[in-house]
């Protein structure tokens, strides 16, 4: 295979932390109605420079409020000044669990069993919120979980055009390819998988628009609330929310004729029969997968079978060596 090494700052020239940059205030418009009124409170006390660049809000039970932000971890004080001593934050209640609860799923946590069962909500915005606490297993499946001991609130950002400095490697020439995203956790795979669908569905000057469907088994590419994306995936996509990726593979090639299919963390052996299925139809995948680095990757049994079949044309490795999104390099399987 042959390796091209790409500038690392490639996002700095594209606009700084264009990664984080939002329009408005998500937290105030779309998170804070969510959370209990104490936490709630503290929150929208806070300075926007902390809100427009907040990944995660954290409520543990019986610990410090936690807020996320790229590498580093904050809290809030109950005066409400942020503070990196976490033990000096404000310590979150049982009731701060209950209340931001029963307004995430409207008093009805009923209503959200299957979301409940495996393990987060997703509100209106394409936000999602985890859940830990006690599992109920019946017959070696789960069936809900109960007695919430924390939430984590997930901030799902779209950022248009991030995914530019990419469009050469997946659409050279103007005709996509199918491509790997090669990432460690958080650098940004996730929000560059979403504006590639929006750029290849919407097209743009040299890139013909095409039919794309987005296989979102874990309600984070769109971000659907209802069933409806909350998060621009452009105007020619179909997505299958809540499905598994090698049924959602199949299920896209029999009914919604796509030319190019979507999907994020692939990783299972039905996995690998779906992308063969797909590639034999004639539709690119563009795809991520965990690993730091190429090598790593290639010691999976997974991608040997992957590289076997020729699947992949183009890959490329991200980190957040200076924030998320930042290209390491990209790499041309042969044909």
């Amino acid at each position: 295979m042959e390796y091209f090494r790409v500038h690392a700052n490639i996002y700095i020239e594209q606009g700084g932390d264009s990664m984080y940059r939002v329009e408005g205030n998500i937290i105030s418009s779309e998170i804070a109605s969510y959370l209990a009124p104490p936490v709630r409170q503290l929150l929208l006390g806070l300075d926007e420079q902390y809100c427009n660049r907040m990944e995660e809000i954290r409520l543990r039970c019986q610990q410090p409020l936690l807020l996320k932000l790229g590498d580093r971890d904050f809290t809030i004080t109950p005066s409400g000044r942020p503070a990196t001593d976490l033990y000096s934050g404000y310590i979150v209640t049982r009731e701060d669990i209950q209340r931001s609860l029963a307004s995430i799923s409207d008093n009805s946590l009923y209503a959200f069993e299957e979301e409940i069962k495996r393990g987060y909500i997703t509100i209106p915005g394409g936000h999602r919120v985890g859940l830990a606490g006690q599992v109920v297993v019946h017959n070696g499946e789960i069936k809900t979980l109960k007695n919430f001991s924390s939430l984590c609130f997930r901030i799902a950002r779209e950022v248009h055009d991030c995914a530019l400095p990419l469009i050469p490697y997946i659409a050279p020439r103007g005709v996509p390819v199918s491509s790997l995203l090669i990432s460690p956790p958080r650098c940004g795979k996730t929000t560059l998988l979403r504006d590639l669908a929006r750029i290849l569905s919407t097209g743009r000057a040299n890139l013909p628009a095409r039919n794309v469907t987005v296989i979102d088994e874990r309600s984070e590419l769109a971000g659907c609330y209802l069933g409806i994306p909350q998060l621009d995936v452009g105007s020619r996509t179909d997505v299958l929310d809540g499905c598994p990726k090698a049924e959602g593979m199949m299920m896209a090639i029999r009914s919604l004729s796509p030319q190019v299919v979507i999907t994020d963390e692939i990783g299972r052996a039905e996995d690998v029969a779906a992308i063969s299925e797909c590639l034999n139809a004639g539709v690119v995948v563009i795809a991520s997968i965990h690993a730091r680095n190429v090598k790593e990757l290639e010691n999976r049994p997974l991608m040997q079978d992957l590289m076997k079949m020729r699947a992949f044309r183009s890959g490329i490795t991200l980190s957040r060596r200076i924030h998320p999104g930042n290209i390491e390099e990209t790499i041309r399987w042969q044909a």
